[in-house]
């Protein structure tokens, strides 16, 4: 075989690179924050915004008119990841996620200072759809370039811990919006949560926003100058880049139907289980916990053991816990069972997610790695992020099977353990070992 080689000499260099610094960090992962506080705030008030914005005498209508709203943002984020992605990799990846951050706040921020319909008519509902198709095109180009800036920036034995903030702060903002809202809804009368509470949410998520901007644009760009990644390029054309791109939708479509599975029992444990309201967020909680504690030790993780090993593990674990889990959450139907079972599957599923997110990164060349990672997981997100959770109502509505959710899981679970295996390895202490990578030559100043 073939002896390969290195993109970067310097990217295998026995020396450590300087620690990337917090400020850098934050700055990066700041958007990914904000893109998932928002999703659940939004999730949390939809009732309350489709009374605002899309009144109607059927209260099911009026919440039907702002899920679709809401899912209207999963329409263009493919977009924004082939637009704001690609500028990643033309412009650079600093001017990129200043453009992303910018339109996020911006639709955050629309979105919440919107008069109600009662008070503009219907011009009320075209600017809050608006708002959600600024949003989504923003939150389309923001994991590319932002995740990208993050291996490149990061020493390279240290990448998997990085990227693995990405996460840890996406569960974190979970986490607060969770809370935030079980606030406002405690603290509130439901006419004031109608009327104006929900904006609070909304607005406490775009205070972030000027501080983000001014971090982001304090950093160093890395489309040029950092350090790029030890794979071999010598021998990879269109043919190996399309299986990358094709195995990391495989891969993140997976994940994604997991997190929304996951997500769902909030629905599931009320709705289905008949339990308690109060079990229900609990379960939210308990997710959002278990991705902020676990993110950050899988990314670790997989800069010592490999990423392969670290995403299939956890993955297989997984695959063998998610049946049992939601059998016994429906055949005892009590906290011990929801929580514990829950949080059993968070906890799996929090420990791989970082190494699939740095795998499929570390296996693109740098001219086309913002963009193509962004498109990869906007399609991800966009086609099972926005399906999943109607597709496992309509299962058990056809079925009567109250663990359609758990088969559903199931096979996805299975089909991204499969695209796991058929993925190389890309950690660079793991490549050090291999007989198939050249010795580089010492880094240059």
């Amino acid at each position: 075989m073939a002896e390969a080689t290195v993109e970067d000499i310097g990217a295998l260099a026995p020396i450590e690179l300087p620690r990337l610094p917090a400020s850098h960090v934050a700055a990066v992962v700041v958007g990914n924050a904000l893109q998932f506080y928002d999703f659940l705030t939004y999730a949390f008030f939809a009732t309350q915004i489709g009374r605002t914005f899309f009144p109607s005498h059927d209260a099911s209508a009026s919440l039907l008119a702002s899920l679709a709203t809401f899912g209207a943002g999963f329409l263009t984020r493919p977009i924004g990841a082939v637009v704001i992605g690609g500028l990643g990799d033309r412009v650079g990846r600093k001017p990129a996620m200043i453009l992303s951050f910018a339109l996020m706040g911006f639709a955050i921020v629309g979105l919440a200072v919107t008069p109600s319909y009662a008070a503009i008519g219907v011009a009320a509902p075209i600017c809050a759809i608006a708002f959600r198709l600024v949003q989504g095109f923003a939150l389309g180009g923001e994991v590319g370039p932002s995740t990208a800036y993050l291996i490149e920036a990061a020493p390279p034995h240290r990448r998997g811990f990085y990227v693995s903030l990405q996460y840890t702060t996406q569960d974190a903002a979970v986490l607060a919006a969770g809370l935030i809202g079980m606030v406002l809804a405690n603290v509130l009368a439901p006419r004031q949560l109608d009327e104006w509470g929900w904006r609070i949410a909304f607005l406490v998520g775009a205070v972030i926003v000027p501080f983000g901007l001014v971090m982001r644009r304090r950093l160093t760009e890395t489309l040029h100058e950092g350090a790029v990644l030890p794979i071999d390029r010598s021998a990879k054309g269109f043919g190996t880049y399309a299986k990358v791109a094709f195995l990391g939708l495989a891969m993140l479509g997976s994940g994604t139907i997991v997190s929304y599975v996951t997500s769902y029992m909030t629905t599931y444990a009320t709705v289905t289980l008949h339990m308690a309201s109060n079990l229900a967020f609990a379960a939210t909680v308990v997710l959002g916990l278990a991705g902020v504690i676990f993110d950050t030790p899988g990314g670790w993780l997989s800069d010592r053991l490999g990423r392969k090993r670290v995403m299939m593990v956890p993955w297989a674990l997984l695959l063998a816990a998610t049946l049992p889990s939601f059998w016994l959450m429906g055949h005892y139907r009590n906290a011990w069972t929801l929580l514990g079972g829950t949080g059993a599957l968070a906890v799996l599923a929090s420990i791989g997610a970082s190494s699939v997110l740095i795998t499929i990164t570390e296996s693109l060349p740098r001219r086309v790695r913002s963009g193509a990672l962004a498109t990869i997981y906007a399609l991800a997100i966009s086609t099972f992020g926005g399906s999943t959770q109607f597709v496992i109502t309509w299962l058990m509505r056809i079925t009567g099977d109250p663990l359609a959710p758990a088969w559903y899981m199931a096979g996805a679970v299975a089909l991204g353990l499969v695209a796991m295996s058929m993925m190389p390895e890309t950690a660079p202490g793991r490549l050090r070992d291999s007989p198939h990578i050249a010795e580089p030559a010492p880094s240059q100043a």
